[in-house]
């Protein structure tokens, strides 16, 4: 249901909520609040998303060590498909968010697909299978090229209530298109099904925008857009701009690792 926490009020409830419920349980002297880097959104996955915390133990009671921490908020995180992967100290300067040098998303794509059903079930919302057959990734490579570096992304982002005080210029320091595997694509290699990644790399993005791009991209594999209809959109810098329907569905991304 997303990273960020949600109010008591909502039926869905933020991986923060979760995190701090967790933290909690561990009989803090004041309460906790998790820092997170990355704000991703509901259906979006994070192989190693990071955050930081402030944990005060009752007088008397030795500091948590790193691997004490670990494995007791996993403990109470069990019953979700939440982990800790790891902790460490950090100076009291240290933020999450604000001292990250870049993001990586990876978009996955799973090609070969007439229908959703034909989506292995071990890969459910963890992919998107676009329609229409195969994708042209000469042409959706000739498009990337005009994203990345410095740019104006006004017409990539998705607009919401920070727009108005949110700079859209970002540095996109990567966005390359491969084949990857499946999680057990070995196993099914004769429904002729293909993976594919789009890694994307920026100190930080938009609001949807890895999500847009992603879409504009595959409309171009699809040849409904052309590799220079990108440019296009990048220079009208309009939001309103972007095509209808265009935007990837949150499933197949995941944001793969924060850098500091």
């Amino acid at each position: 249901s997303g990273v960020m926490e949600t109010r008591s009020d909502q039926a869905l409830v933020g991986v923060q909520n979760y995190l701090e419920k967790a933290a909690q349980n561990l009989r803090p002297s004041a309460p906790i609040k998790f820092h997170i880097s990355s704000r991703t959104d509901t259906g979006v996955h994070a192989l190693a998303n990071a955050a930081h915390l402030d944990i005060q133990r009752a007088p008397g009671k030795a500091a948590f060590s790193g691997k004490q921490l670990v494995q007791g908020l996993n403990y109470h995180l069990k019953p979700e498909p939440i982990r800790i992967l790891s902790a460490q100290r950090v100076p009291s300067t240290f933020h999450a968010r604000f001292c990250a040098l870049s993001r990586t998303y990876i978009y996955r794509l799973l090609l070969g697909c007439a229908h959703y059903s034909q989506i292995p079930v071990f890969e459910r919302d963890l992919c998107w299978a676009p329609a229409g057959g195969p994708l042209d990734f000469p042409a959706m490579r000739e498009a990337a090229k005009f994203l990345l570096g410095t740019h104006d992304f006004s017409t990539f982002r998705s607009l919401n209530s920070e727009t108005p005080f949110q700079c859209p210029v970002r540095t996109l320091l990567q966005l390359e298109i491969q084949p990857a595997p499946g999680f057990l694509s070995h196993h099914y290699e004769h429904r002729g099904l293909e993976f594919w990644e789009v890694k994307c790399k920026s100190r930080s993005f938009l609001y949807r925008q890895v999500r847009r791009m992603v879409g504009a991209l595959v409309a171009v594999g699809q040849g409904k857009l052309a590799p220079r209809d990108i440019q296009e959109l990048l220079e009208l810098k309009d939001a309103r701009a972007f095509p209808p329907h265009a935007m990837a569905p949150a499933s197949g991304l995941f944001l793969k690792s924060v850098e500091y």
